[in-house]
């Protein structure tokens, strides 16, 4: 039996795990390769307290309803373990009848059960891929005794994924931008806007695989944010009793020594320039111990500064991306991992932060001095999922208290069952997937939403190159222009410009290209401060100004106009009207004809038999009658 220790030196791949359905005790784990937990065998149903709803992601609500699915899924990391663990699940059914060997507990008529790999690395179609086809196997065998199918296939994935790059070919296979925006047109724009406000954003569809599928394309926007950007998404307890939330309760509520629950030692000091000052609300703060002695140089840097840790680790750090305040103060607590703009000034001297200072390079991946991610040269991913900003691809229905925890500051979730729809009020935003439509209740964050003119242009100009290049580009597998890939660029290409323009002096008429709203909620995120605070030199590559800024024409008349209709409630109220009135006239035209045309066929028909029986000949006589014939009279 071998340790979790031993799992890391061997690969990527960290357990192969079959869940199934009990008809008594619910979803359950049935097999782990290697034990999920380390003193038990490979048909354990134990597992450790953080991995609790590994049943329930595994074996999605409503599975009976499907033959088989496919469910993208995130696990908080172990103790010790600093990185988020994705994992991918297949699931099938068979009847019953069809087994070789039949337990005794198989007591309906179907056996559901599903397969995962729980991964440190985010390859999810490529593990997908792998997946489903020792899935297939191990249920032909029509005995799930037989696991050594499933052994096999951990060393094979370990194997063959040992030492490879998180390069884009391997990350996104599965996931196209094109049918997103195919689906979404403009409408992925605003999603993407949505993500960077870090709001609390909920998808919804069914069966799990579209869910995942749209949910990860939305992320594969982003540049470098699955392959890097994932790896704090994930730390979240796992629903703790009514006495610990209790003293969850009374902790915050101002015990002198905070007691570590998830989040500690938040001050009231920000990652944002000095000309950005706004006053910082009270009751923000819900957990916050403030001090303002001592300066920067003072600061305790985190206890941990292995290369393995990140600012994820946000029970040892400060998620000061809830307050506002003057950036000149500062914090000292137990452990600290505060940065100020500053910082990173060799005046102050050397500067606290998450990780060891790396020397930057223009080249490659680094590691982000405050993100604690791996940047590429332009500061790249966003640090948008840390600090409490979880990304769930798929939430359980046993998860359901994460949507209102106080220790979690916002999420991009998908769900499939109905009961995350209806509380609206714990989600800014609802995505439903099935009919391309983004819900959002609050009217101010709608206005902030309100695509610009220029994004305008950049959302017509991606859905005409993907529905014009739709018929021909693809057939041969060489188009660019319209595919995957390419939509990526353009969204990079958007983020990019946004961020140079973000950095310039007397900003404003160029970031008024992306919404005045927009940029003031963006600027007080935490994604936004973090990336702020450091120096990225490879910036001044980037043309500032939106890409598809410039003087207003008639096209844009149009193209406003045609936006509004389709997405404001009165153009909804109009078309919907518009619709109704032309289909209650073309019903009533079909209503009249048909009454009218009846009416002149009965007519016809009547006429036409009278002037058939006008044109029938006289009778003919019997021999030797003088009687004349008689007339047929109409």
């Amino acid at each position: 039996m071998e340790s979790q220790g031993r799992d890391e030196v061997k690969g990527p791949v960290l357990h192969i795990v079959v869940v199934g359905f009990h008809h008594k005790k619910g979803c359950q784990v049935e097999f782990s390769y290697p034990p999920l937990m380390p003193d038990e065998g490979h048909d354990s149903s134990r597992l450790p307290e953080e991995w609790k709803y590994l049943p329930f992601l595994a074996l999605p609500d409503g599975a009976h309803n499907y033959q088989e699915d496919t469910v993208y899924f995130h696990l908080p990391p172990l103790s010790g373990d600093m990185k988020c663990v994705y994992g991918v699940s297949c699931y099938r059914q068979i009847e019953a009848k069809a087994l070789k060997v039949r337990k005794a507990d198989v007591t309906r008529e179907t056996v559901q059960k599903s397969v995962c790999v729980l991964s440190r690395v985010p390859l999810y179609g490529l593990l997908q891929a792998k997946l489903e086809l020792i899935t297939h196997a191990y249920f032909e065998e029509k005995d799930f005794s037989q696991i050594s199918i499933l052994k096999e296939l951990y060393e094979h994935m370990n194997s063959s994924l040992r030492g490879s790059a998180l390069d884009g070919s391997q990350v996104y296979l599965g996931l196209s931008p094109r049918d997103l925006i195919l689906h979404f047109r403009h409408k992925a724009v605003i999603l993407f806007k949505l993500i960077l406000l870090e709001k609390k954003v909920l998808f919804y569809v069914s069966p799990v695989n579209r869910l995942v599928g749209a949910l990860m394309t939305v992320l594969s926007l982003f540049p470098g944010m699955i392959e890097h950007g994932l790896v704090d998404s994930s730390h979240y307890r796992p629903k703790s009793s009514v006495s610990e939330d209790v003293r969850l309760v009374e902790s915050i509520s101002g015990a002198e020594e905070f007691v570590s629950v998830s989040v500690t030692d938040i001050p009231d000091t920000t990652l944002v320039p000095a000309e950005e000052k706004i006053a910082q609300p009270a009751a923000v703060s819900l957990s916050s111990r403030t001090s303002t002695e001592g300066d920067n140089h003072l600061l305790k840097p985190p206890s941990r500064t292995s290369p393995e840790s990140s600012e994820s680790d946000w029970e040892t750090l400060d998620p000061s991306v809830l307050e506002e305040g003057d950036p000149k103060e500062t914090a000292e607590g137990k452990e600290v991992g505060f940065e100020l703009p500053d910082a990173f000034d060799s005046k102050s001297g050397t500067p606290i932060t998450v990780q060891p200072q790396s020397a930057t390079s223009q080249g490659g991946v680094v590691q982000g001095l405050v993100s604690g991610l791996e940047e590429d040269q332009y500061g790249l991913p966003l640090a948008v999922f840390t600090k409490g900003y979880l990304c769930l691809p798929y939430m359980a229905l046993q998860q359901h208290h994460l949507l209102s925890d106080v220790t979690v500051r916002g999420f991009v979730a998908g769900a499939t069952n109905i009961l995350f729809r209806q509380q609206r009020h714990l989600s800014d935003a609802i995505v439903e997937v099935e009919e391309a439509r983004i819900q959002i209740q609050d009217p101010e964050l709608r206005k902030i939403l309100n695509l610009t003119t220029a994004d305008l242009r950049f959302a017509d100009y991606l859905v005409k190159h993907v529905t014009e290049n739709r018929d021909d580009v693809f057939l041969d597998g060489t188009g660019w222009e319209g595919g995957d890939e390419w939509i990526r660029a353009q969204f990079t290409l958007y983020l990019h410009s946004l961020l140079s323009s973000a950095i310039q002096q007397d900003n404003e008429r160029l970031l008024g290209d992306y919404g005045a709203p927009f940029i003031t909620a963006w600027k007080i995120t935490h994604n936004y401060r973090v990336w702020y605070s450091n120096k990225h030199p490879a910036m001044t590559s980037i043309t500032p100004g939106h890409p598809f800024q410039g003087q207003y024409s008639v096209a844009d008349v149009k193209l406003r106009l045609s936006h509004s209709v389709q997405n404001s409630e009165r153009g909804k109220k109009i078309g919907n009207a518009m619709m109704t009135t032309s289909r209650s006239v073309v019903q009533t035209g079909k209503a009249v004809g048909q009454s009218v045309g009846g009416a002149l066929t009965t007519a016809r028909s009547a006429m036409s038999s009278w002037f058939s029986t006008l044109a029938q000949p006289a009778a003919v006589n019997p021999a030797g009658s003088h009687e004349p014939a008689t007339e047929v009279k109409p």
